[in-house]
């Protein structure tokens, strides 16, 4: 019985310490941008393109 204590406060020290770094991203903003991944979808195929183009001409030179 002593180790489901053990193991019960164990589960809560690391959810509390999740719970603390999802606090500190927020607080910094890390989840602000809720533009940029619909919008990066309609262009990926472009933005691959381009990197392709750059490696063909360089690796020609």
């Amino acid at each position: 019985m002593s180790v489901i204590y053990i193991l019960l406060t164990i589960s809560i020290i690391v959810a509390i310490g999740f719970f603390v770094a999802f606090i500190v991203a927020v607080r910094k903003g890390q989840f602000d941008d809720s533009y940029t991944p619909s919008v990066r979808v309609l262009f990926e195929d472009e933005l691959i393109k381009e990197k392709t183009k750059k490696t063909i001409l360089t690796k020609k030179d």
